[in-house]
């Protein structure tokens, strides 16, 4: 009796930090979304619009992930395989507006660009150390890790979109990092995707 009751208590335990966790990364990507997707739109900048978009697939995707803390595998992974889509959506808007600024081309705010982009990276940089402790803990907060791990890479990628854009006096540079940020979140899709139809398959 002691030793389940240690256990359920160690499971409580476990499930309230990762709440606490969920609820700090979600705050800042829902802030960091209204601010990127802004100065997205100020600053005419594809690759920055997909950075924004990624902030808001993750608020959501940290809101869905408090919903499943504390459930059964079946339920964790089918809320993963949910946040796979989700992440593929938002892909599919980033190359939506590549399209739309490859047929109406602007050069896009290199100052913008680099200030929200390096706001960004330290805003996901805090995410990434808060849930480095869970990144192993189940499929439900891996799935999460690896979202705030796609926006570190997402944030360089605009940061040099911006240097590159001011270096050639060119909007080609934020649509080639824009192309390539919508490849990265197609991929994170695919794997999250995979891990939640194994975990599922795994369940039944």
């Amino acid at each position: 009796m002691g030793s389940c009751c240690d256990n359920n208590c160690a499971l409580d335990a476990l499930h309230e930090k990762q709440r606490s966790t969920l609820i700090k990364v979600l705050w800042i990507n829902a802030i960091m979304f209204i601010a990127i997707v802004v100065a997205a739109f100020y600053g005419n900048s594809t690759a920055l619009l997909s950075d924004s978009l990624d902030n808001l697939g993750d608020a959501l995707t940290y809101a869905l992930s408090l919903f499943a803390v504390s459930k059964g595998k079946t339920i964790k992974a089918r809320v993963a395989l949910f946040k796979g889509g989700l992440i593929f959506v938002a892909a599919s808007l980033v190359v939506a507006h590549i399209i739309y600024r490859l047929i109406n081309p602007v050069i896009p705010s290199y100052e913008v660009m680099g200030m929200f982009s390096i706001a960004g990276l330290v805003a996901n940089g805090l995410c990434l150390f808060l849930l480095w402790r869970h990144r192993k803990d189940d499929i439900n907060m891996s799935s999460v890790f690896e979202c705030s791990r796609n926006d570190i890479a997402a944030n360089v990628s605009v940061i040099l979109a911006a240097f590159f854009v001011w270096i050639f006096n060119s909007g080609l540079p934020d649509i080639i990092i824009a192309s390539l940020l919508a490849v990265l979140l197609l991929r994170s899709s695919a794997r999250v995707i995979k891990g939640a139809l194994s975990e599922l398959a795994q369940s039944s």
